[in-house]
């Protein structure tokens, strides 16, 4: 592999290497190096559609925006998304390649999977002049480490140069760098060469001690500080960061312009949480993430969003009781269904091959709708708009639609039901229905993920379910688009403040000549 390569390891998940690749990646790319970013195996329920009609973690989408590029399903080779019962499903290059347990995958198909990994790398490879690697977790999980297709063993297949991150606010920073660099081989050692400490708040000159002696203890440089940024609107690839959010209290404020409550269900396994983003950061809304029955009674709308599980997520709202506190709710406000979402607000989901759960299901009975499940993946990027020219009853304009759909299983429409929208697909001509829309029109469903991320359908939603609540419209609508650039920028800009780029680069070999062409 002769192209340079760089790698960002941790000293263990949620440390920041996803955005600090993206920042990567932003930073060459504005210096006009053609920059991609990789990671072999990813494990997530946070994936998104490629423009190939693939699947691959949202996180690598991200990257590849932040690098002005299209995500491809190279950047992700391996995909691992966990099922339950400590198994999960193998997305192998975009597509399912199997469901095994943790163990299994571990002890018997690194091998069988490596040769997917080493095509992806070097098709990537052989079209950017620098590549930057992600690692997964820790490099030094002693135990997993000898079939670990993620760290060193893929730093050593792309000879890459290695940087490793620490997270100073989860307390602990100094001991987590040395022990990490301590539990690896001498020739692993010898490939990292500096560390950067990431989310770090207060007076840098006060960690100075602490940087000089870990330092000396590493035979390492530090090659920068980078400060805890505050709320940064981009996507989160690891639900733990569903624990940090904050939201705005649902008070017992009863006036007109109050905040918009909307309730998004947390499902044992949610997935593509971060099509909330959007919503959670317009100012007129107040959005949780609930699991009880008392803050869906007091939410203006409800979402059931989108579930790697959708039968045992059903079989949990209803073991739970909150399918019955959804259908109340859904007699008196609005309530949405995001893909596994709309598939349990139908009539019914089946199974007849046990993809997840065999048999017939009952599903929460709001949309004329059922499913069957089937081993076939929908993925593909779509496009289209409203059926109707209504949102809950009223009129709003001929709104555009652009999302994406990834979901196991086929709906079709019972008598009297109405669609919520006419897509085309990637790119096909024709259109095809998607999604429904009850009766009394409280209740829709789709199978679009990122539909909140268009700011025109957003904005009109907001209008939409306000007016119905009888709140005044929104004094402030975000440009969710534009917000996105801007935050990629100021990630760059901060990671540029603070880190040692130019070294970095000489790592590899990068040269002006390059940077300018």
């Amino acid at each position: 592999m002769t192209v340079p390569a760089i790698m960002i390891l941790g000293t263990s998940s949620h440390v920041g290497k996803s955005l600090l690749t993206a920042a990567l990646c932003r930073n060459f790319a504005q210096q006009g190096i053609r920059v991609a970013p990789f990671k072999a195996q990813n494990m997530s329920l946070n994936s998104a559609a490629t423009n190939e009609g693939l699947e691959i973690g949202r996180a690598q989408a991200l990257q590849a925006e932040a690098a002005g590029i299209p995500a491809s399903v190279h950047m992700n080779p391996i995909l691992l998304k966990p099922a339950g019962n400590s198994t999960s499903q193998v997305v192998v290059q975009g597509r399912i390649w199997g469901r095994i347990s943790a163990a299994d995958y571990h002890r018997q198909r690194v091998a069988e999977l490596m040769p997917f990994v080493r095509e992806s790398y070097e098709h990537l490879a052989s079209q950017h002049d620098l590549i930057v690697i992600e690692g997964a977790g820790s490099p030094a999980e002693i135990n997993l480490k000898d079939n670990d297709i993620a760290n060193m063993r893929m730093a050593e297949l792309a000879d890459a140069r290695c940087l490793l991150i620490g997270d100073i606010d989860r307390g602990g920073v100094f001991a987590s760098l040395l022990g990490t660099i301590e539990l690896l081989d001498p020739s692993e050692r010898d490939r990292i060469r500096g560390f950067v400490i990431n989310k770090f708040r207060g007076d840098v000159k006060l960690l100075m001690p602490g940087i000089e002696a870990i330092e000396k203890r590493l035979q390492k440089p530090c090659l920068g500080v980078v400060p805890h940024l505050t709320d940064l609107k981009l996507d989160e690839e690891d639900s733990l960061a569903l624990e940090g959010r904050t939201s705005h209290p649902w008070d017992a404020d009863h006036s007109s312009s109050r905040r918009l409550r909307i309730a998004v269900v947390r499902l044992p396994s949610l997935s593509n949480f971060t099509d909330f983003d959007p919503l959670h950061a317009e100012p007129s809304v107040s959005l949780r993430f609930c699991r009880t029955a008392d803050e869906i009674a007091h939410a203006d709308v409800v979402i059931l969003p989108g579930s790697k599980q959708t039968v045992d997520d059903l079989r949990w709202l209803q073991a739970q009781g909150l399918h019955q506190a959804i259908r109340d709710h859904a007699s008196r406000a609005l309530t949405i269904g995001i893909c596994g979402g709309m598939q349990m607000l139908g009539m019914a989901i089946h199974d007849p091959q046990g993809i997840e759960t065999q048999g017939l299901h009952s599903g929460l009975g709001l949309l004329r709708i059922e499913t069957i499940m089937s081993k076939e993946k929908t993925t593909v990027e779509a496009r289209g708009s409203l059926a109707q020219s209504q949102l809950f009853g009223h009129a709003v304009s001929n709104l555009p639609l652009r999302g994406y759909e990834i979901h196991v299983g086929e709906t079709s429409y019972l008598s009297g039901s109405t669609s919520f929208s006419q897509i085309s697909r990637h790119s096909e001509t024709h259109t095809i229905a998607d999604g429904c829309v009850s009766e009394d029109q409280r209740t829709l469903g789709t199978y679009l993920h990122g539909l909140f991320q268009e700011d025109e359908f957003r904005h009109a939603f907001l209008r939409a379910a306000r007016e119905f609540h009888k709140l005044t419209a929104p004094e402030q609508l975000l440009p969710w688009k534009t917000i996105r650039q801007a935050e990629l920028d100021r990630l760059a800009l901060t990671v540029r403040e603070s880190i040692d780029l130019e070294t970095i680069l000489s790592w590899v070999g990068i040269s002006s000549a390059v940077r300018a062409r």
